[in-house]
């Protein structure tokens, strides 16, 4: 069985190459780290997160029991992390969703400079 060094494992471990996490998208190593960072700074625990994330992969598997391929596993991080701000108003509601609009309208590299 895998796991990290943040207390997932199983089915709950993040996606790992040689033991480094993997992130296939940008968008998901900074769910990553932000929800590690909120964390570190006491915002919640871990197993918080941990229990959101646990609950997140149930009702997906709940809800595809016949699927052949196997979630997405950052599509669930991100859905448990979302729930964990909204269940501890950190951030919830309208402002979460316009938030999400807002941030997956932007093109790929808007957030970098680059010399052409």
């Amino acid at each position: 069985m895998r796991e990290t060094e943040y207390g997932l494992q199983g089915r709950l471990a993040p996606p790992l190459a040689n033991g480094e996490l993997v992130f296939e998208a940008p968008w998901q190593g900074r769910v990553f780290g932000m929800a590690r960072s909120l964390c570190e700074s006491g915002l919640y625990s871990w197993d918080e997160f941990r229990q959101r994330l646990i609950k997140s992969i149930a009702l997906w598997e709940l809800a595809n029991p016949d699927a052949q391929d196997s979630y997405e596993y950052y599509d669930l991080f991100l859905t448990a992390f979302e729930n964990l701000l909204a269940d501890k108003d950190l951030l919830g509601g309208a402002v979460l969703s316009g938030l999400i609009a807002e941030l997956t309208t932007r093109p790929h590299g808007h957030d970098h400079e680059h010399e052409h």
